[in-house]
């Protein structure tokens, strides 16, 4: 990652596009292929451990055009393919290479309510940017145009210049649809059905608005005050918001059509149960679920000590169990919060690791300290029940597993102490059972998660689903895509009824 000042990028790229522009833009492929890749300014490692300001502060105007120059312009578009709300990227790409920002936001949102959002945290490498012509020609898929920085760039842009424009609503349909929850998939439900005139209303268990962007990921990577922004765009079209609305409890899922008048219901209440290793201790005080940790610290604001309306433990020393995002989002918070020491521990090498390569760069340079090739084999406490401890166990990889990845194998003896007084298991989430135990006649699989078909359809008419309560813990774009496919197929089903 780099260390090179933003002033200093900046400088380099004003330099570059220069040239560029003698050229009126004009460039051969070859020329294109060699202008370099524009890093992305960060805040210092040093200085961002301590605060829950952003780490990547974007590029700027400069930069921008400077790596939008770098697109091969591809007819075949092999991008658009890789990405689940299908971006037109070649063509919004062009218009931040000619310097068009309005027609670039104006693009993406044809088809992406969130391109703040997805432009921080969507997984670029593995989806539009892997199949990146340029990538496949520097045979490097870290040199592929940076599609999800430009999608952030246009979008924080916009943001800046004025209030966003409130998306054009038809005249009342005299229908009514409900969505349970408000996560990404939700809001863009909430969006694509409010534009045809129907009436909708958000149901939200918590207090504030936005799913797992809100509570799930940390101020440093995503700040809320964008997700505040796309709720509040919503509220402008019409949406009703309720919070603190626990369907299955407050009110059944077939309440909501048959005592209070919804001619449809989408579902995506995500995958929020997590798991745990059934490991000795698992019960003693200063042992969190990541989902618990940092919702605390992200929907509560348990940083500001002394002023937050949430608790959290004050560890000095602390284990982070598992390889994801959500345990780099945990160590870095447990960071931010004040711990000494911060150690994650993944049973595989970084290889294999599911994290995204820049999240893990970024917990490196902040000083998490990783334990590859390590598993817990039980946590230890005190007789007052508190952490003291966790006992771990070295491993090798084996032969691939179901996933593909090399199963760790256990080296017997080599059992281990790393002295904690915390430990939080980030080692992924399954879904909540409530919707299933209050909704006879929808189906499950037996993960737990909601059967639906391409569209969202499930078992019940009338009630459709999407996002991590259909794909298990899954990645934003991808909720937002089947978001995208069952407002189509509610829309579609409404038209006739």
């Amino acid at each position: 990652m780099s260390t090179v000042s933003p002033e200093e990028l900046n400088d380099k790229a004003q330099k570059i596009l220069a040239d560029i522009d003698a050229k009126g833009g004009v460039l051969k492929a070859s020329e294109r292929l060699a202008i370099p890749a524009q890093e992305m300014p960060n805040q210092d490692p040093g200085q961002r451990r301590h605060n829950t300001d952003e780490v990547a502060l974007g590029y700027s105007v400069a930069q921008a055009r400077v790596e939008a120059s770098r697109c091969l312009q591809c007819k075949n578009q092999p991008c658009v393919a890789g990405c689940p709300v299908s971006l037109p990227i070649r063509d919004f790409v062009s218009a931040i290479a000619a310097n068009d920002f309005g027609k670039a936001i104006a693009l993406i949102k044809e088809k992406s309510l969130l391109p703040a959002v997805c432009g921080r945290v969507c997984p670029q490498e593995s989806q539009c940017q892997a199949s990146c012509t340029v990538g496949k020609s520097l045979k490097d898929v870290d040199k592929a145009v940076a599609i999800g920085r430009l999608e952030r760039f246009v979008a924080d842009w916009e943001r800046e210049q004025s209030q966003a424009p409130v998306p054009e609503v038809k005249p009342a349909s005299g229908k009514k649809v409900a969505v349970v929850g408000s996560g990404p998939a939700s809001l863009v439900v909430a969006a694509d059905v409010r534009r045809e005139g129907h009436d909708v209303t958000v149901f939200e268990a918590f207090h504030k608005f936005g799913g797992v962007m809100l509570y799930g990921i940390p101020e440093f990577r995503l700040p809320k005050a964008i997700v505040s922004a796309e709720v509040e765009t919503l509220r402008a079209m019409g949406v009703k918001l309720i919070p603190n609305f626990l369907v299955g409890r407050t009110r059944t899922l077939q309440d909501l059509m048959d005592k209070d008048g919804f001619d449809a219901v989408f579902v995506g209440t995500g995958a929020g149960l997590p798991h745990f290793m059934n490991i000795e201790g698992e019960n003693l005080v200063g042992v969190f679920s990541a989902n618990e940790y940092l919702t605390r610290a992200n929907l509560m604001r348990a940083y500001e000590k002394g002023r937050a309306a949430t608790p959290i433990v004050d560890a000095h020393r602390v284990a982070v169990l598992g390889g994801g995002n959500v345990a780099m989002d945990a160590a870095r918070t447990a960071l931010r919060l004040g711990a000494d020491e911060v150690y994650l521990i993944y049973r595989r090498t970084a290889k294999e690791m599911p994290a995204r390569v820049e999240e893990v760069e970024h917990a490196k340079e902040e000083g998490v300290q990783f334990h590859m090739l390590r598993n817990a084999k039980r946590i230890l406490g005190d007789e007052q029940g508190r952490v003291t401890g966790i006992e771990c166990l070295c491993y090798e990889l084996g032969e691939p597993d179901a996933s593909g990845r090399r199963a760790p194998v256990a080296i017997a003896g080599s059992e281990f102490v790393l002295p904690v007084d915390t430990v939080i298991v980030a080692i992924g989430n399954g879904s909540n059972p409530l919707i299933r135990q209050t909704t006879p006649g929808l189906e499950f699989n037996k993960r737990g998660n909601i059967v639906c078909d391409e569209s969202g359809r499930t078992s019940l008419a009338k009630v459709f689903a999407g996002g991590d309560i259909v794909l298990g813990a899954a990645t934003v774009i991808l909720a937002m895509g089947q978001g995208r496919r069952a407002a189509a197929a509610i829309n579609d089903m409404l038209s006739k009824a």
